[in-house]
């Protein structure tokens, strides 16, 4: 039981040192940007200190200002980011499993990955307004082609021979598909899933930019409309707080999704 409890203690330790090792980069960063406001070479309206930055999250939050606009944001890129993960993989299944599919959507898809596709935005904004409807639109349109991309990237690499082993043994071409060719492919699905979800954050927070409205992205556009340059900075901090927080809860997902799978065995940077 010592020995166990040391291993347990030290495997801990190594966890905490390196997390305070990963860390060091964001501190650094964080005490040049204090020193340098408070030095004088920028004014405080340029550049506030990151204490005041601090305090005005502090004060949004405990207004509930804060909470409202952080929910409304994730609302708005999670609904987005569910929808095109849904369709993305289904649309990814049928170009790889059916022809008629692969003659109609893969020139689309093509054509839509390198486009930018916030030159949609004013399209949008006329057919639907500029209310939840947009801007969940707008998520979807960009968040989907990473994945359908992913998906059928995964299922056409599957190894060959696990198929035709499923045949021989009688499987149908449905139960292969769900039983053989998803699981295979679920890393590089879930690569692509990831992927889209930073994007899904940042055009909704752009969405809301452009809109208007609650939200962070609306919320920094109400601070600099007002000139209130600790309100800005303390939204690109919120949203760079979430932004990691979303990425990170992505990626344990993906390590307790993937525990049969070889990358599970490597040492986690979670």
């Amino acid at each position: 039981m010592t020995q166990v409890a040391e291993a347990s203690a030290r495997n801990g330790l190594s966890i905490l040192m390196g997390v305070a090792l990963r860390s060091l980069s964001v501190v650094a960063l964080a005490i040049a940007w204090e020193v340098f406001a408070r030095s004088g070479a920028v004014t405080m309206f340029v550049l506030p200190p990151l204490s005041a930055v601090v305090a005005r999250i502090f004060a949004d939050a405990a207004s509930g200002e804060l909470a409202i606009n952080t929910g409304v944001t994730l609302y708005r890129a999670l609904v987005g980011f569910a929808i095109a993960g849904v369709c993305g993989v289904a649309l990814g299944m049928a170009i790889c499993r059916n022809a008629l599919a692969r003659w109609f959507f893969d020139p689309i898809v093509s054509i839509g990955f390198p486009m930018p596709k916030i030159a949609f935005l004013p399209v949008v904004i006329l057919w639907l307004g500029v209310y939840d409807t947009s801007k969940i639109a707008m998520v979807v349109l960009d968040a989907i082609f990473p994945v359908i991309t992913a998906t059928i990237i995964g299922i056409q690499g599957v190894d060959r021979h696990l198929i035709w082993s499923a045949r021989n043994m009688g499987a149908t071409e449905r139960e292969i598909l769900w039983q053989v060719s998803l699981p295979a492919a679920l890393p590089q699905i879930m690569t692509g899933l990831q992927v889209a979800l930073p994007i899904a954050l940042i055009v909704a927070i752009v969405a809301e930019m452009m809109m208007g409205g609650y939200g962070l992205g609306g919320g920094m556009m109400t601070a600099s409309r007002f000139a209130d340059s600790r309100g800005v900075f303390a939204g690109i901090v919120e949203i760079a707080i979430v932004g990691y927080c979303l990425v990170k809860l992505m990626a344990i997902l993906r390590r307790r999704l993937l525990l049969w799978h070889q990358e599970a065995l490597a040492p986690s940077t979670i």
